[in-house]
């Protein structure tokens, strides 16, 4: 497996490189950020390890024009940046995961070994989610539960799309209401709950097992086995 470390700190690279060579990984290095974007572009690496400060091209300019060019390499970025609004940018700008400096290398280790099976898990059903018989294709644009089509309006698919992609995992309100109506603030409205009542209505159908759980005082899980 192949990896790409971006980091314009030498002793940080020559760290990187041999500990996942140690690992069985290959290993190739840019110390700055237009050398990253161009072997990132021209190859197809496993994972990317992608500093947030980097000469000529800073790390999230480097993100943002991969998933522009629509690669999904999963990115890692390694930052010293540890400011819950530098985690949240880095993340909303495509990265995959964010580990902050100094880290632990064990930490980081499993955190990329996540990442890759996450990606190999789905490689062929990049363009689809399932959770249970809950089926969505992000292509066409729609949802089937079991052989039956679940209509929704807008909202309620993209609501529906981030839950199934965080299944198992306690969304807050505050969550739901960046993500998915894009507010930086609590509205104090009862929107997510009318809109999760009706996404509970269309996709709990009769003979098919409960899939969304309201945690009080908290927001919601989709419920990832059964």
């Amino acid at each position: 497996m192949r990896i790409l470390v971006v980091e314009d700190n030498d002793t940080t690279s020559q760290y990187l490189q041999k500990a996942l060579q140690e690992q069985g990984y290959e290993v190739d290095l840019a110390d700055n950020g237009q050398d990253g974007l161009f072997l990132a572009l021209e190859h197809d690496y496993q994972l990317i390890l992608l500093d947030r400060m980097l000469p000529k091209l800073d790390g999230l300019s480097v993100l943002s024009t991969l998933r522009n060019a629509g690669k999904q390499t999963p990115v890692l970025i390694l930052s010293a940046l540890d400011s819950v609004a530098e985690r949240v940018k880095g993340l909303r700008e495509g990265g995959d995961d964010y580990l902050v400096k100094p880290f632990a290398l064990s930490e980081l280790l499993i955190r990329i070994e996540i990442l890759i099976k996450r990606k190999g898990n789905s490689s062929e059903l990049s363009n689809k989610l399932q959770v249970a018989d809950l089926q969505m294709d992000l292509l066409a644009h729609k949802v089937y539960r079991g052989l039956i089509e679940i209509q929704l309006q807008p909202k309620e698919f993209k609501l529906l799309r981030y839950l199934m992609e965080h299944a198992g995992q306690v969304i807050s309100r505050s969550l739901l209401f960046e993500a998915v109506w894009d507010y930086h603030f609590d509205p104090q409205t009862n929107v997510i709950d009318v809109h999760v009542a009706r996404l509970r209505k269309k996709v709990e159908l009769d003979g098919h097992a409960p899939l969304l759980e309201t945690v009080r005082g908290v927001g919601y899980r989709m419920v990832e086995k059964q």
